[in-house]
């Protein structure tokens, strides 16, 4: 977990213990709430951080996320269409069962050969429970 989902849990444990429970209910929330958002945008500036990439979205696909240890992991392949090597970052996200973002990953996947795929897997930040979705929010193939 990072430093900022950190202090944002912590901030919420404290919150708990003097509010009242439907108040410390909605801390714990918010703080989830922010440390995600936090995450998410951290994912979105190292995807920014890649030149000449071209939207791939098409070309990488998630599979079915399953629970591996304390985190949640998805096998994440990308096929590559053109004729010359090529390498994709990828920001996968994770969604509970009514779309909502729990985590957001980026991976890459390098030198996928022309007219083949190659696979990575995504793993989540932090400990994810209930139904979770992996999809793919970005990809570029560079």
């Amino acid at each position: 977990m990072g430093r900022t989902a950190g202090a944002a849990l912590a901030l919420a444990a404290a919150l708990a213990l003097t509010t009242s429970c439907d108040s410390a209910g909605d801390a714990v929330g918010g703080a989830v709430s922010s440390a995600t958002a936090a995450v998410a945008s951290a994912a979105e500036q190292k995807m920014d951080e890649v030149k000449d990439g071209v939207d791939a979205k098409g070309d990488v696909k998630a599979g079915e996320p399953r629970a591996d240890g304390d985190r949640t992991v998805a096998e994440i392949t990308a096929a590559n269409p053109k004729d010359k090597d090529a390498d994709y970052t990828v920001m996968v996200d994770f969604r509970d069962g009514d779309g909502k973002l729990l985590d957001s990953v980026v991976l890459n996947i390098d030198a996928v050969a022309p007219g083949k795929s190659k696979s990575a897997t995504a793993r989540s930040n932090r400990q994810l429970s209930g139904v979770t979705k992996a999809e793919i929010g970005r990809a570029l193939r560079h």
